[in-house]
């Protein structure tokens, strides 16, 4: 379970919080970071904080977007600081330990961790299953990146180590990449057949992307409806 788990930090740009996030997946025998549009994760005080955990920053992947950092992935878990309106599942720490646990068994899954002070866009939120949002008391909220990703990395290794497996059978549901291009050969079909247009609010396509999320589509279901939608442009394929 622990090896199919990617933790992905969405451009930090302290090098001790990235170095603090290093042990605290160390500690929690996490050992695949992603750093998306950062590259500080090998200066001197990321070293430092780590304490021992150099070998993660030392492999950590570096790349330029979201989508590069979850190709290959077919689960995805967002976090949130803020309980938003955003029509997207929440659940708390240790219910997102469970879902991984249970994704893990089929494929690699990603826990995406937003910018220090503003988090994940709506877009970038856009990309996740669900989002994971950790309780703190009202008189202070602020909770640091590196603390974040020790909660999250601590509820993992329990579940890991918890006797108790979820006995459903668990979908082979297609990587994230392919998903994003379903999304977007659905936003054209409906802005080709009229139904949506530029002006309208994202609100449609952010609950249509709800649907197929809960779906959990696997590669026949997916082609099966990329046809659909090419027919309906009047297509008998896409290119």
């Amino acid at each position: 379970m622990l090896d199919k788990i990617k933790i992905v930090l969405v451009e930090t740009s302290h090098p001790g919080n990235v170095g603090a996030c290093a042990r605290a997946m160390k500690n929690m025998g996490l050992a695949h970071l992603s750093l998306v549009n950062s590259s500080v994760h090998l200066q001197s005080e990321a070293i430092s904080r780590a304490s021992g955990a150099s070998d993660i920053l030392n492999n950590a992947q570096v790349v330029k977007s979201l989508d590069e950092a979850l190709v290959g992935c077919q689960y995805v878990m967002g976090t949130s600081a803020r309980l938003r309106n955003a029509d997207i599942p929440l659940v708390n720490p240790s219910a997102c330990a469970a879902l991984l646990k249970t994704h893990a068994l089929k494929g690699t899954v990603a826990v995406v961790f937003g910018r220090e002070r503003t988090g994940l866009s709506n877009n970038e939120m856009d990309r996740c299953q669900q989002l994971v949002h950790i309780p703190t008391h009202s008189d202070y909220s602020s909770l640091n990146l590196g603390m974040a990703v020790q909660v999250i990395a601590y509820e993992i290794l329990i579940a890991h180590q918890s006797t108790s497996t979820n006995t459903q059978k668990v979908r082979n549901i297609v990587p994230a990449e392919d998903m994003a291009g379903f999304y977007q050969h659905l936003e054209q079909m409906l802005l080709d057949i009229g139904f949506t247009d530029n002006r309208q609010s994202e609100k449609l396509h952010r609950r249509l992307r709800r649907i197929f999320f809960r779906a959990e589509l696997d590669k026949t279901e997916l082609q099966l409806l990329r046809g659909i939608l090419s027919a309906a442009q009047g297509r008998k394929s896409m290119k």
